[in-house]
């Protein structure tokens, strides 16, 4: 419970780091729960698949990590083209659209990627991952959709 609560300052913390570009870019804000809910949706199904699996001592990591990380890809890429078709008739921007649609990708192929790791991790240490993976890879995949989300969307607004 405390790991959450300080991995959610962290995010608040990270989230203020681009205080500049969503002052200069308002609509950025817009979007920053959306990247952050497509790809949180992404990692814990991959968490729940995989820890699933586990008790039943069918997993391999490695086959699951080439497996989910594809799977992330091409989420990606499906998640990003109809973001785009979407925020670009609403917003009527091409920057806002390519940082969006671009941050969607990032966060989503992301995702499974985190998931994973943090779920092995926890069951390399003898943990229950059923009982940590979530919370934690939550919280991190969540920070790291804000970092990949704030950074394209910086690089776009130059």
């Amino acid at each position: 419970m405390f790991v959450g609560l300080f991995l959610g300052l962290g995010l608040s913390f990270i989230t203020s780091e681009f205080k500049e570009l969503i002052e200069r870019e308002i609509e950025i804000a817009f979007f920053i729960p959306f990247v952050v809910y497509m790809a949180d949706a992404v990692g814990t199904q991959t968490q729940a698949i995989y820890t699933r699996d586990l008790l039943t001592g069918k997993a391999s990591f490695k086959k699951y990590l080439i497996k989910e990380t594809l799977l992330g890809v091409l989420l990606g890429l499906i998640f990003s083209s109809l973001t785009a078709l979407i925020v670009s008739l609403w917003m009527q921007s091409a920057q806002i659209t390519w940082a969006v649609s671009l941050g969607i990708f990032g966060a989503v192929a992301s995702a499974p990627l985190i998931s994973m790791l943090v779920t092995e991790v926890l069951e390399l240490e003898h943990s229950d991952p059923a009982v940590g993976a979530g919370p934690i890879a939550t919280v991190l995949q969540d920070a790291a959709s804000v970092v990949i989300y704030g950074l394209i969307a910086s690089l776009i607004f130059v």
